[in-house]
């Protein structure tokens, strides 16, 4: 598996290692202790799937202390434009974002520790995202950022939003419970 560092401390891209042959595919999304020994967590305690339409943009979700989550996005079909945005207090990076596309095609995913937000625009109808969280979902916890209050350009007239995340605040007016810690 090569690992990439992102310009947001802990985010990380991952690519797999992909066998194929005249049978299809063969691909191994987590390896414990590679994931440890990379500083990432070696457990997750739910996983979730979402299939998403084009111009779908989910986000942008996290979940405070102390259910505060590390996660692992991938995608098993279609293709999603996935985003990052960094919510600790105290970061060099408060406030940046990163962007990376993800596919059933490139295999590529990415790792969110604690202290971001995460959200994704689908690129195609029929988009299946695949959420691994250290934590369990705790709607008591959950939060959000407004998707267009960061300056991120997701490129799409119309995009289609839950009501929910509609109601998210502003980058600006929110007050973050995340702390940035140096290793």
């Amino acid at each position: 598996m090569k690992i990439t560092q992102t310009k947001l401390d802990g985010v990380l891209i991952l690519n797999p290692d992909v066998f194929s042959d005249e049978r299809g595919i063969f691909v191994k999304p987590f390896h414990k202790d590679t994931f440890i020994e990379s500083g990432m967590s070696g457990v997750f305690e739910e996983s979730f799937y979402s299939i998403s339409n084009k111009d779908v943009i989910r986000g942008m979700h996290f979940q405070t202390p102390p259910q505060d989550h590390s996660k692992l996005i991938y995608v098993l079909s279609g293709a999603i434009t996935d985003l990052i945005l960094d919510l600790r207090i105290g970061s060099p990076t408060y406030g940046d974002f990163v962007s990376v596309e993800l596919s059933v095609k490139n295999h590529t995913m990415v790792y969110i520790p604690t202290g971001f937000a995460h959200g994704f625009l689908s690129l195609e109808d029929n988009s299946c995202t695949v959420y691994m969280q250290s934590t369990m979902r705790s709607a008591s916890h959950e939060g959000g950022i407004s998707t267009d209050s960061f300056g991120m350009n997701w490129g799409v007239t119309n995009p289609i939003r839950s009501a929910r995340d509609k109601t998210f605040p502003s980058l600006k007016d929110f007050k973050s419970p995340f702390i940035y810690t140096t290793k």
